[in-house]
């Protein structure tokens, strides 16, 4: 999202959080937080210290809880200063957050946090002739890229998470990424830093002598230290983990910027930079090399440094294998043999073109140690690979990490980016795994091995007392292994509370002494993000198992509506699959994602899928928010809009859908519901009654096409009176497929229908399965297919009416009238699954049903999971049967295509989408929600949101094509289309259909 855009976004969101936390529970015991609060304010500082903030903030992407006594959001480096001001005076820690995208428990603290992320987010100045940026510390790094490719530069460090977190986080942590091999760290690419440290000065920092006297006694310290520092600081280039005073020295330019990047803020906290811009390689070419594992990819890397790559990565097998599960095999271009790659990028100012680019990376190939190579040009299969390497982090935590699937199948940071000299790194791996199995913990291991640093998401037993001593165990021999081979514990991440403690395993006394001096010139009273790095004096830190966010959860189990099978039928295990990643908070608009629609609409963490699980894990925790039944909770339930697109999109495997669905069933279980649940969570029951009543269709449609009796009556259902009413069919398409001769599955014997097929000249039987909406409100996507699929020579059956499968029971937490549903519909569908008769749902969102929430919900039954095989979409049967050459051609169309939410989600919609190009359209697919999902659009509540999501994805593109055919399969994406794009949205089988009358006109 645009800094411009994104302020809009936030103005809406802070509006919708007004509304919302009123009622929410405070903490009793804020204290002078609450002072501190009550005083911002009147200075027009923005504050916080409801639980619901709170809990959001209380942890990063780390393994630690720290809820915070309050939040500050200020709109300019004024309101930073007067905040410090308030802060010293009232005795409260401080720290700032970006992004909350640090791996080490770095963005949290107990005091008061500084986001900077809501309004500090402007791109203040591009300066292309000195190649630099001036920006605010809370604008996102992808903007800044955005903001700078006009003028083909970019910031040179891009961390895996650049369209997500903040500039200003990158220079508390020293972030790098893969091409920091090329372009160095974020302490080499900061020119000036203007910041304020623990006594209130305001530091410009820059390079010169003259910036150290800003510092009383800093000087001094430095001068008196030389031999210290050079001997110890900045012995390799990701030496990260401690305090960066290679920058103090005479050659290192007496740089007071590059020595305040990394330190975490805990000497001082940043509210403007200056940065410099580096050009973008005109034409990097990928190389990817194949080895036995990934020690022997590491045992090459010396010698391909020589050729000078903009990156060198390392990408373990089983997080390919990773993907293939998750995504399927094409999600994965075809790789060289081996178990473990390098992926290396080639290009850059001397290599201008591709041509010239190809010629260095087959140089390359030539001098390594493997023949399994492959190199991949710009292109959509190099894109797709480097995706793979982007998501390391969140895959690595979302499988289980051992070979025969055995033990704790959630990984977690915690030793996440150590890193050694790359010349060592194939010993170091060698040792580490021995470390691994000595203290029997797995990993998946991957990261920049150009720069020695390696990541790795650790099985590491954290949910119990026992296994983090073992933990503790497992951490400490890890250091040691780092710092007899001269490594960082830290090469990018920072140390916070995973590593500070460990500091003095990697460092000499005299140097952890340093440290803590230098803490004491910035921050004597201690209240810059204690107990990181160090104290004002030696030691002071916070120990690396204290304030686990795990340990502390309550155990809440499965209770009859989702099991959660594959976590163990916890749902507590469940929840914490969250580890803070927060692709959520990526923007989603041209990227191929769908997550999360809401907080692409309004910029609020609480509307990210991220801001959802740490308000459920808080609850799990239960100090902060009152448990699964709290305030903030109902807040979360009714602003998640279903739409699945997190089960597909997050990393770490987040269903946020099956929770929602959990939660309601818990709440509701037994009592009064939203009148929402009976008029639209019962709506297939409702419109079946009308097509069995005579006339009622005819008569409820008049009613309701008068304006008054429509707003009376959605009034009265508990529903938004300014949304309008599909018209009910008339003839439903159950009459309607028997008028028409289609013969209905109930009453016929598969095994017979199958056996006679098996010698006759017609392609076969295959059961379309008609939904409630298709059954009563718009069945012309059905009877197309029926059509269709009849010109094709198939021999079309058509599933009973009463084969409901549950979906908007199970949307609104109904879940045992779904499974009610769902063991009927196997009562009429199973049979013929069974025989291997393919079934092709009409409605995407019911036809994912069978395909994920059908196995979970019914986890027994054999004939679930033969339902859910035979279950096709309608491109998906064309495709498999090689009906293409068969169907109309669709040369020049210009077709907007709207994926529901679910079929992108759960089925995937590239069938669609290359069956529509094999056809000759020019697709241009919306990313994104339609906003109306299902109910929610309906519901008075989520008017407003409803239609930010629509404006922020499907009308745009809408707008940009006014002649363009519009498909959508999707019957809640119809009628949003037509409500508010005022456009006719068509079936893919309508689609078809329509241009096969056309063709034989």
């Amino acid at each position: 999202m645009g800094y411009a855009r994104r302020g809009v976004a936030t103005l809406w969101g802070a509006l919708e959080r007004a509304r919302d936390s009123r009622g929410a529970t405070r903490d009793p015991d804020a204290g002078p937080v609450r002072e501190f609060a009550s005083r911002a304010r009147k200075r027009g500082i923005e504050a916080s210290v409801t639980a619901l903030d709170r809990s959001l903030a209380a942890s990063d992407a780390g393994n630690y809880r720290i809820p915070p006594a309050g939040l500050v959001y200020p709109r300019s480096a004024e309101d930073v200063a007067e905040a410090l001001d308030l802060a010293r005076e009232l005795d409260i820690p401080v720290n700032s957050r970006g992004a909350a995208t640090s791996c080490a428990g770095n963005a949290i603290g107990p005091g008061v946090l500084i986001d900077y992320a809501r309004y500090m987010n402007q791109i203040i100045d591009i300066d292309p002739d000195t190649r630099t940026a001036t920006v605010e510390p809370g604008v996102i790094q992808a903007d800044l890229q955005a903001a700078a490719a006009p003028h083909q530069l970019r910031f040179g460090p891009d961390p895996s998470t650049s369209n997500r977190c903040t500039i200003g986080g990158m220079i508390g942590n020293n972030a790098c990424g893969p091409r920091a091999t090329a372009y160095g760290k974020t302490a080499d690419n900061v020119v000036e830093l203007w910041a304020i440290d623990g006594v209130g000065r305001r530091l410009h920092a820059g390079q010169g002598r003259e910036g150290l006297a800003q510092v009383p006694g800093l000087a001094h310290l430095v001068d008196t230290n030389l031999a210290l520092i050079r001997q110890t600081f900045g012995t390799f280039d990701r030496q990260v983990s401690g305090y960066s005073f290679e920058h103090l020295t005479p050659e290192g330019g007496a740089n007071l910027a590059g020595f305040l990047v990394g330190s975490e803020s805990t000497l001082a906290t940043v509210t403007r930079a200056r940065v410099r811009l580096v050009p973008v390689p005109a034409a990097p070419v990928l190389v990817v090399l194949g080895y036995r594992d990934m020690i022997e990819a590491a045992d090459d890397v010396p010698a391909l440094l020589r050729h000078h790559p903009i990156a060198i990565e390392g990408l373990d097998a089983q997080l390919v294998d990773v993907v293939r599960a998750h995504r399927g095999p094409g999600a994965v271009p075809e790789l060289p043999d081996g178990q473990g790659w390098l992926m290396i990028e080639v290009g850059g100012e001397d290599l201008p073109s591709v041509d010239q680019a190809l010629d260095a990376a087959r140089r390359l190939v030539a001098d390594a140690s493997t023949d399994a190579a492959r190199i991949y040009p710009p292109g959509s299969q190099a894109a797709a690979l480097w995706r793979i390497r982007a998501d390391g982090a969140g895959l690595g935590g979302r499988t289980p990490v051992r070979a025969d699937g055995a033990g704790n199948d959630q990984a977690w940071p915690g030793w996440e980016d150590a890193a050694v000299p790359p010349e060592h790194l194939g010993k170091y791996l060698r040792d580490f795994q021995e470390v691994l199995d000595a203290h029997d913990i797995h990993g998946l291991i991957y990261g920049h091995f150009g720069a020695g640093c390696v990541h790795v998401r650790l099985d590491m037993p954290l949910d119990s007392a026992a296994g983090v001593g073992r933990s503790r165990a497992f951490l400490e021999a890890a250091a040691d292994t780092v710092a007899r081979y001269g490594g960082s514990l830290s090469g990018e991440h920072g140390d916070g509370r995973a590593r500070s403690e460990l500091l003095a395993r990697m460092y000499s006394p005299a140097a952890v002494r340093l440290m803590a001096q230098a803490k004491a010139l910035f921050d004597p009273d201690n209240l810059m993000n204690p107990g990181v790095i160090t104290g004002p004096a030696e030691g002071g830190v916070d120990p690396l198992d204290a304030h686990l966010r795990r340990p502390d959860a309550r155990e809440v189990s499965a209770e009859g509506g989702y099991p959660f099978a594959d976590d163990g039928g916890s749902f507590t295990k469940a929840v914490h699959r969250c580890t803070g990643v927060s692709k959520c908070r990526a923007d989603a608009r041209g990227a191929g994602q769908f997550m999360c629609p809401t907080y692409l609409a309004t910029g609020a963490e609480e509307d990210s899928t991220r801001g959802r699980a740490r308000i459920l894990q808080e609850a799990m925790n239960g100090s902060l928010i009152g448990g699964l039944d709290a305030p903030e909770v109902r807040v979360l339930l009714d602003r998640c809009m279903a739409c699945k697109a997190c089960s597909a999109d997050c990393p770490t495997g987040v269903d946020m859908a099956a929770w929602r669905s959990e939660l309601l069933y818990r709440r509701y279980r037994g009592k009064l519901r939203p009148r929402t649940h009976y008029v639209l969570g019962w709506l297939p029951t409702w419109l079946r009654l009308a097509q069995r009543i005579p006339g009622a269709a005819r008569l409820g449609n008049r009613a309701l096409a008068i304006s008054s009796v429509r707003r009376l009556a959605f009034a009265m259902g508990g529903l938004n009176t300014d949304r309008e009413m599909p018209p009910m069919q008339t003839m439903s398409f159950s009459r309607w497929a028997a008028e028409s001769g289609i013969k209905e599955i109930r009453g016929c014997d598969p095994r017979e229908v199958d056996n006679r097929h098996a010698q006759a000249p017609t392609r076969g039987p295959v059961v379309v399965w008609a939904d409630s909406f298709s059954e009563g409100l718009d069945g012309s996507g059905a009877r197309a297919i029926i059509e269709l699929l009849r010109d094709l020579g198939f021999d079309v059956f058509v599933a009973p009416a009463d084969a409901c499968c549950g979906l908007t029971w199970i949307t609104t937490g109904q879940l045992d009238r779904a499974r009610k549903h769902l063991g009927r519909l196997l009562t009429r569908l199973g049979p013929w699954a069974v025989n291997g008769i393919p079934i092709i749902g009409v409605e995407p969102s019911c036809t994912a049903v069978l395909r994920d929430d059908l196995l979970r919900l019914i986890p027994d039954d054999p004939r679930a999971a033969a339902v859910a095989q035979m279950s096709r979409t309608l491109a998906e049967f064309l495709t498999e049967s090689d009906c293409i050459a068969e169907l109309p051609r669709l040369d020049g169309l210009d077709v907007v295509a709207q994926p529901h939410c679910h079929h992108y989600s759960v089925m995937g919609w590239e069938t669609d989408r290359d069956l529509l190009t094999q056809l000759g359209a020019n697709v241009h697919e919306i990313s994104g929600c339609c906003g109306l999902a299902g109910n929610y659009g309906m519901e008075p509540q989520h008017r407003y949101i409803s239609s930010a999501v629509a404006q922020a994805t499907m009308l745009p593109v809408l707008r940009d094509h006014p002649e363009a055919t519009v498909l959508a399969d999707g019957f809640s994406c119809r009628t949003q289309i037509a409500y508010m794009g005022e456009r006719r949205a068509y079936h893919l089988a309508s689609l078809l259909r329509k241009h096969a009358r056309t063709a034989a006109i």
